[in-house]
């Protein structure tokens, strides 16, 4: 249990940081579109796929957009 203590001050750093916040919000959306693909798919297409073809098709725009809230201060 001493070790878990140790941790967590690099946890919460790691949690709070602008790296990991981003990460974490575009991991969301890959998983949001892998759901939406595999619906339309009528079965589950699998992260690797749903990732290749969420860089390839939204990545961009998605990431303009996401600066443009994080500029105006607005929480996306």
């Amino acid at each position: 249990m001493a070790k878990d203590k140790k941790e967590e001050p690099e946890s919460d750093w790691l949690k709070n940081s602008s790296l990991y916040r981003e990460f974490q919000a575009e991991k969301e959306e890959i998983l949001r579109h892998k759901w939406l693909e595999s619906e339309k798919a009528g079965y589950d297409i699998g992260y690797e796929r749903a990732l290749t073809d969420w860089i390839v098709k939204h990545r961009a725009k998605w990431r303009k957009w996401r600066a443009q809230q994080l500029k105006e201060g607005k929480q996306p």
